[in-house]
């Protein structure tokens, strides 16, 4: 099995890390601008799209899913970042600069929302109480018309989801369109091969 280039560290280390500071900026920022379950007029809206800033807490998975299971999401999200150091250099994935990337934006992604999980934040619901275990979301969409009109109602989301889907999809276009790795097997029997098939002959020098 190959070995690992020295410089995926250091690109999966940044892009993780630039995931992350981004994701927090951008939640504070918002929320400190809006407050808490409140949001700006349409930045954008015609027949097709309507877009605004609107401050949500969400204590479930993406699209809402689970909601109240966030103690839940954080252990996977432990889990799965563990996982992805395991995969990318104990089993040597990083050998691709594509995985690399790819999961480096999922890992960011996964620590930005740990981070609010975990009520890190600091936000409350109410004076004296401890801070909600919910992940902090801002990108509020809806498309073909307004809700009114049948449009469809997107969920309201952050930068970290949008790391973990664009990292999703790299890894399903990896596994649709990469080649398969040669086996240990197959190198052996293709260098094999190549002996078999060099010259022999004595050098006419």
């Amino acid at each position: 099995m190959p070995s690992v280039p020295t410089n995926r560290k250091y690109i999966f280390g940044s892009l993780a890390a630039a995931t992350l500071a981004l994701d927090l900026w951008s939640k504070a920022a918002i929320f400190e601008e809006y407050g808490v379950r409140n949001g700006g007029s349409w930045m954008i809206s015609n027949d097709f799209v309507r877009f605004r800033f609107f401050t949500g807490l969400n204590q479930g998975a993406l699209w809402g899913m689970g909601q109240g299971f966030a103690w839940i999401f954080a252990i996977l999200s432990v889990v799965a970042f563990a996982g992805i150091i395991y995969w990318l250099f104990a089993r040597k994935a990083a050998v691709s600069l594509w995985l690399t990337v790819a999961l480096g934006a999922v890992a960011g992604g996964t620590l930005g929302n740990l981070y609010d999980r975990l009520g890190l934040h600091g936000i409350t619901l109410a004076e004296g109480e401890a801070p909600i275990k919910a992940v902090r979301d801002f990108f509020h969409f809806q498309f073909m018309g307004t809700v009114e009109q049948t449009g469809l109602d997107w969920a309201i989301f952050n930068v970290a989801d949008i790391c973990l889907v664009t990292g999703a999809i790299m890894l399903i276009l990896q596994s649709l369109f990469a080649p398969e790795p040669a086996s240990e097997s197959e190198s052996a029997d293709a260098a094999a091969n190549d002996t078999v098939a060099a010259p022999t002959g004595t050098s006419a020098s």
